[in-house]
């Protein structure tokens, strides 16, 4: 081998490396896509997304109409996504305070259901999060597609859509779940 042909043959490997590994994250978020849309795009803001269904770790089914009445912060997310786990503590925070005012509940998207997210929240105790899961893969088709996690919506007291974003950033939930709350 010659000194040229060593630096040559580790860049080809990066490049495949590269290469294979952009490959995997983009099919990764394709059929994440197909997963969790609705058949489209994200829905309109004043959309009715009552329908939305989802269980508890009982097994209870919850839609939320059943918290028409109160402002709803929506939090998806999953047990494997670094910026949901990031996102996890002020959506706890959030969700404790909620009392009388709003309700706060994340619905976990993860492939095994309670099967992954149990284990999670039992090596995650200081979270104290309550959580959820779809009830269905259709369970969630009223908020359209669902393009990336985490992805965060506000659901006004008539269960229709105020506000949706994906991604995190500190303080953006609070901040939107209060400017919901000013709205009468």
């Amino acid at each position: 081998m010659s000194d040229t042909y060593v630096p040559e043959s580790r860049w080809r490997m990066l490049a495949a490396v590269l290469l294979v590994g952009g490959g995997l994250l983009l099919g990764g978020v394709v059929v994440f896509r197909g997963l969790f849309s609705g058949g489209g795009e994200g829905v309109a803001k004043g959309t009715d997304v009552s329908p939305v269904a989802f269980r508890d770790a009982a097994g209870n089914r919850r839609t939320l109409a059943d918290f028409k009445g109160k402002v709803v912060l929506v939090d998806v997310w999953a047990t494997w996504c670094p910026p949901c786990r990031k996102s996890l503590p002020e959506v706890a925070e959030l969700q404790k305070a909620g009392g009388d005012r709003y309700v706060v509940l994340p619905i976990s998207v993860d492939r095994g259901g309670w099967g992954d997210v149990t284990p999670f929240l039992a090596q995650n105790p200081q979270l104290g999060l309550t959580a959820f899961v779809p009830d269905g893969a259709k369970a969630m088709d009223a908020f359209g597609e669902i393009p990336g996690i985490p992805t965060t919506l506000i659901i006004d007291r008539e269960g229709k859509l105020v506000k949706r974003w994906s991604g995190y950033g500190e303080g953006m939930a609070k901040r939107a779940l209060e400017e919901a709350l000013t709205v009468r």
